[in-house]
């Protein structure tokens, strides 16, 4: 008798221990799946840093030759991008900023190509310097193509346009490289897509699936026919450089790869400048 109530007990033991493990695996997955969903949720949150105030130009002390170029997008919104006509060069360069960045964070990239007698005009996105909207992919991709439409009215031809993009406006870049007859296009620190760069970043979620602005940069790459230039900064901690490798075995001939060995994400502008200028210099 005294053995099967031993039994018994293990027995209950063993009970009350699986239904406490299946409990908290219950939890655990509940949790699970409730990150997923605010993942999922907030997800444009992870992608998009936009400042919500705007900067005058009055009160910036870049360049003089910027002025601000009124920008009316297909759906309805009116934007703002600073502009500075070309002086002595043909070409103007069309910068597309990163996730975080804006017209006043970007205007010091201007510099040397300015000095260098190139046009350059900063696109602001929806959303973004206190501009009205919220940005999304699609958002983008028209807020770009109103910009240069806008600087087409200025006088500038598609073929004297070169497309500059830095990280996630590399895809916005490369978008508009597949669209327009522009005169090349340069991405410095691209990704192969953000659905990719999501699984990175979040890799215990099947991230990739239920990205909604995907900018998939390895599948335009190849639709753009103008020459095109790639630079990556070795050290790069947010886009891993070998996306931007493999970008390059991607496009299309003409194309220049350069890794930058002593630069990370935010910090090559000054290298990628003087490689920039010496390319643009060679395409006519």
């Amino acid at each position: 008798m005294e053995v099967e109530q031993i039994i018994a007990v293990e027995s209950a033991y063993a009970m009350g221990a699986g239904m406490k493990i299946r409990r908290i695996v219950s939890v655990l997955f509940g949790l699970y799946l409730l990150a997923f969903i605010g993942l999922f949720i907030f997800q444009r949150s992870f992608l998009y840093f936009p400042n919500h105030y705007y900067t005058p130009l009055s009160r910036v002390h870049e360049h003089q030759s910027f002025q601000e170029l009124p920008v009316r997008t297909a759906d309805g919104l009116n934007l703002k991008a600073w502009y500075a006509p070309a002086t002595s060069k043909p070409f103007t360069i069309v910068f597309f900023h990163g996730n975080g960045d804006s017209l006043y964070s970007a205007s010091p990239i201007a510099d040397s190509y300015i000095d260098a007698g190139f046009g350059f005009l900063i696109v602001e996105y929806r959303g973004y310097s206190g501009l009205a909207g919220k940005p999304t992919e699609a958002g983008l991709y028209s807020d770009a193509r109103a910009c240069l439409y806008a600087l087409k009215s200025r006088g500038v031809k598609t073929e004297n346009m070169i497309l500059f993009g830095h990280s996630l406006g590399t895809g916005v870049a490369t978008q508009m490289a597949e669209e327009f007859p522009v005169g090349g296009v340069m991405l410095l620190a691209p990704y192969l897509s953000i659905a990719k760069m999501a699984q990175i970043d979040f890799p215990i979620f099947p991230a990739k699936w239920i990205v909604l602005d995907r900018f998939e940069n390895e599948k335009k790459i190849g639709k753009v026919h103008v020459p095109v230039l790639i630079v990556n900064g070795a050290m790069d901690r947010v886009i891993p450089p070998s996306q931007g490798q493999r970008l390059f075995e991607l496009a299309n001939k003409p194309r220049k790869f350069y890794s930058l060995s002593d630069c990370g994400h935010n910090d090559a502008f000054d290298e990628f400048s003087v490689i920039a200028l010496d390319w643009i210099r060679r395409l006519r």
